[in-house]
């Protein structure tokens, strides 16, 4: 095999690991090319869009995968979730006319962001994820089956950029009033889950 080809097929599967906090991954990540994007959705869509805008035309990544902690009224505490479905929990101007989740006068793309179903996915229970600046516990905010601050955002820069995107989330915490805690105590408890059931078959 040539070195030219040989770095083609190389470039064919970079992958580009996405997180919000250093401390969510405990320094196991190092082998890897990570983009750590700092908490929230303008971060998240600042940090990526930067990232890709460097790149100039072309773009290397086949595949952009989020990992990152979460809150779950539906999933238990401990388990790692695939999330294929994105949408804007925090979006709500239904008093206009809207639906919950849609951005007003924006027909593209959809309220919910889904990933090819061709995507790399060692799990396949395709959870919908509910992003939103704000850490959720209460039923007030919660929408959608999975909750965290950063994936709509990230799905949506991949949305525009077409490159394939997908999110596993390390359940944390119920989405309740002991969410922060819970958090606290189980946020890194997620990265060894996450490089043993996906990072291990990529």
């Amino acid at each position: 095999m040539s070195d030219a080809y040989g770095a083609a097929k190389e470039l064919e599967k970079k992958i580009l690991i996405v997180c919000a906090l250093e401390i969510e991954t405990q320094e196991k990540l190092k082998d890897y090319d990570v983009l750590y994007t700092g908490v929230g959705k303008v971060n998240a869509t600042f940090a990526l869009t930067r990232k890709f805008g460097k790149l100039g035309s072309y773009i290397p990544y086949s595949l952009v995968v989020n990992y990152g902690t979460a809150g779950s009224r539906k999933i238990k505490k401990g388990k790692l979730v695939d999330c294929t479905k994105f949408i804007q929990r925090d979006m709500d101007v239904t008093g206009l006319g809207f639906m919950r989740g849609e951005t007003p006068f924006e027909d593209d793309p959809p309220i919910t962001i889904e990933t090819p179903k061709d995507v790399f996915n060692p799990i396949g229970r395709r959870a919908t994820c509910g992003s939103g600046d704000n850490f959720v516990e209460d039923k007030t905010n919660y929408y959608g089956e999975v909750v965290d601050m950063e994936a709509y955002a990230l799905a949506k820069v991949c949305y525009q950029y077409d490159v394939p995107f997908i999110s596993f989330k390390y359940i944390t915490d119920g989405a309740d009033e002991q969410a922060h805690e819970d958090w606290e105590s189980n946020l890194a408890d997620g990265i060894e889950v996450f490089m043993d059931k996906v990072l291990k078959r990529l």
